[in-house]
């Protein structure tokens, strides 16, 4: 029977460092100081990355500063209640570019709280992740939680990309 070296030894005979890392102890298995963070190598692609929505990338303060505190005029609203997340997803996907065409800049989506045994709601916590997908992402300038008065944590203010 193998040791704990002898399988760490065969896991990682076939690693090569990254190029300007710095060398590490390969004589058995790591131990907590022994593990470097994570390095995050940039790629160059052909188009510049997305900022993300929360930093509302691409509008002044003032406007950001707005839309956070529910003061843009609310032009549609899309009220995923009751929808599996294959319907809610096209519902979404629909609703903002529709609303991209008609020409709408502030549009409020309502997921619901979703309070459950096992955390937030399945929209609640999807909506967020579908919006960064590049196909939605491209149409959005900003995004933020909604104010009370518009469904609170149940609801989303988006900020539309104009035409």
């Amino acid at each position: 029977m193998k040791g704990t070296n002898d399988l760490w030894r065969e896991a990682v005979r076939d690693v090569r460092p990254l190029r300007g890392g710095r060398p590490g102890n390969s004589a058995g298995p790591p131990g907590e100081a022994d593990i470097a963070p994570a390095r995050v190598e940039r790629v160059r692609t052909a188009s510049p990355p997305l900022p993300p929505l929360d930093r509302f990338a691409g509008i002044d303060r003032a406007n950001a500063e707005r839309l956070k505190r529910g003061l843009h005029r609310i032009e549609a609203r899309l009220d995923l209640h009751g929808m599996t997340q294959a319907e809610a997803h096209g519902a979404l996907s629909a609703f903002i570019a529709s609303s991209r065409v008609a020409g709408r800049r502030c549009v409020l989506v309502i997921t619901g709280r979703g309070f459950g045994q096992s955390g937030p709601g399945v929209l609640k916590s999807s909506v967020p992740r579908w919006l960064e997908e590049p196909e939605l992402r491209r149409h959005i300038l900003a995004i933020a939680p909604a104010q009370p008065q518009h469904g609170g944590p149940g609801a989303t203010y988006l900020l539309l990309r104009r035409r």
